[in-house]
């Protein structure tokens, strides 16, 4: 139960069968997870009357009407911290209305304080302050009109009752909140804040939590550029919904970065995470799917971990779910996982999804499934393909309006992939007339994609890169050039020592490959994969042009 849910519980018990109003005072600021008051001292009021309403304060619950001096408090109000409030709600026990200094007390509460006879006289009228387990954290004042008896002895211990559990019942909604507030936090601090924008792919995402409050999950998402223009698309989901769930996720998602950036087959990498995975606890499973898309020979490798499998939207608006073996899910250990290769045309679509998605309380999942390749099928019926934004708006509508019982992530891919015209690709012989022939090589690319005016200094860096690796290549080097909205230069090798830049001394003979590079490159990097390694750079083209 919310915190709202609790003052209006209280409300309801205290009117019309014990008192004809109650107002109650929530100091602020109240610990709420990273909510902050206006300004502290402030004190949140709820209301109910009786009596019809006449402000939006005060909420009617039937005749009869109220009498001239029934209170009408306001919205907020700003007591001061007399003694005598203070030490009430330290005592934490009620006291009627006509108590030695409570009139004028309750006047301020009221926000009345100076309209006098505004406050019921007699013993028409308790307070009840609302003590936490270490502290106020406000009060209730409780009225009856004149048609009615004064409060007895006896109604005291009766409103000392409605405040302690009311302030249980408080106390219970701020931990519940605060716990819901930071797991929230976690959960949307691990997500990745932005997507890359990786050569031959458009990415968009959506997360929605689940629509009560307390129900954090671990559900995630992420896309990792990978060596070669490649792009690593990634979707999981770690049972069950609590705050560890969502540590547990961050955890899983930093293996995978990790493992991602070894440049593993999905089915590896699923493998060595099933592996990290136990030791995190036997009691945490989890599912993922791990695909990985190649723009330049258009294909898409998918490894799956006991997730829900991919919708692919094809260009032509058919749509299909892709048939990859489910495999075991993480954690479970001693599962085989397999890749499956398939052709990813350009134009398509691929989607990736959890269960919160197509799971309902009115159907199974594959029931949910095949009514989001429906609706997407239909998004996609116009004479031009669906925007990949609208593409996901698409996709949250197939639960209609209802409540989600479970978060939803979702990761869209377009494929666009890279046009074979803009890529120029050697295998080459560790020799030393190696760096000649790539520069050789380079230059008549160059001067083929109209590239002239960046000849010079891309000859020199690929020729400091491929004379690096033929000192320490066994078999053929590799050599790429690709141009999409940067020109890059990628040299792969056998060996898995990773270059570093250093500075050389004057009478160093060599070691200033890399500083050309990184003087003369916008970016460059060096990174392992299962092969070896690939040293890359990339510098902007000249007028952003590109080969037509």
């Amino acid at each position: 139960m919310n915190l709202d849910e609790t003052l209006h519980e209280l409300c309801r018990a205290a009117v019309p069968a014990f008192a004809d109003t109650a107002f109650v005072h929530l100091y602020a600021p109240l610990p709420v997870g990273d909510e902050i008051a206006a300004s502290p001292g402030v004190l949140r009021l709820h209301t109910t009357d009786r009596a019809p309403p006449r402000k939006a304060a005060t909420r009617g619950s039937g005749p009869p009407p109220p009498a001239a001096d029934t209170v009408q408090a306001a919205e907020v109000v700003r007591p001061a911290a007399t003694a005598r409030l203070t030490k009430l709600l330290r005592a934490g026990r009620p006291v009627f209305g006509n108590a030695p200094g409570i009139r004028s007390v309750v006047a301020e509460l009221l926000g009345v304080a100076n309209a006098p006879g505004a406050v019921p006289p007699g013993r028409r009228l308790i307070l009840a302050p609302l003590h936490g387990r270490s502290h106020a954290m406000g009060s209730v004042v409780l009225i009856r009109g004149p048609d009615r008896a004064d409060f007895t002895a006896d109604d005291l211990l009766v409103a000392s009752q409605l405040a302690t559990h009311t302030a249980l019942g408080i106390h219970k909604a701020l931990l519940y909140a605060r716990e819901a507030s930071v797991a929230d936090a976690l959960q949307r601090t691990m997500l990745p804040p932005s997507l890359p924008d990786p050569a031959g792919v458009l990415l968009a995402s959506r997360y929605l939590p689940s629509s009560r409050t307390a129900q954090v999950g671990g559900d995630w998402y992420d896309a990792i550029p990978l060596p070669g223009n490649r792009v690593a698309l990634v979707i999981g989901d770690v049972m069950g919904h609590s705050m560890t769930s969502a540590a547990i996720m961050g955890q899983l998602r930093t293996i995978v970065q990790t493992l991602a950036g070894l440049d593993l087959p999905p089915d590896e990498i699923l493998h060595h995470l099933d592996e990290q995975a136990e030791r995190l606890g036997s009691e945490h499973t989890a599912t993922c799917l791990y695909a990985m898309y190649d723009p330049v020979l258009h294909r898409l490798l998918v490894s799956n971990a006991g997730h829900l499998p991919p919708v692919l939207l094809h260009p032509d608006g058919s749509t299909e779910v892709l048939p990859v073996p489910p495999g075991a899910p993480i954690g479970v250990g001693g599962g085989a996982f397999e890749s499956t290769e398939t052709h990813a045309p350009a134009g398509a679509t691929l989607l990736l999804y959890t269960d919160g998605l197509v799971e309902s309380r009115d159907s199974d999942v594959m029931t949910g499934v095949d009514r989001l390749r429906a609706r997407l099928q239909a998004a996609a019926s116009g004479s031009a393909p669906p925007a990949l934004e609208e593409v996901c708006d698409q996709a949250l509508g197939t639960l209609g309006a209802g409540g989600r019982d479970d978060d939803i992530a979702l990761l869209a891919a377009r494929f666009e992939g890279i046009l074979p015209g803009t890529v120029a690709y050697w295998y080459l012989a560790p020799r030393p007339q190696t760096a000649r022939q790539a520069r050789r090589l380079t230059r008549r690319t160059l001067h083929d994609w109209g590239l002239d005016s960046v000849v010079e200094s891309t000859e020199l860096m690929v020729s400091e890169v491929v004379a690096n690796a033929v000192r320490f290549a066994s078999r053929p080097i590799t050599l790429r050039l690709l141009c999409t909205e940067v020109l890059r230069c990628e040299v792969g090798d056998d060996s898995p020592l990773v270059p570093r830049m250093r500075h050389a001394q004057l009478s160093d003979e060599g070691g200033r490959g890399l500083f050309l590079v990184d003087q003369l490159a916008r970016r460059w990097g060096a990174t392992r994969v299962s092969t070896g390694k690939v040293v890359w750079f990339e510098q902007p083209l000249p007028g952003d042009q590109a080969p037509g």
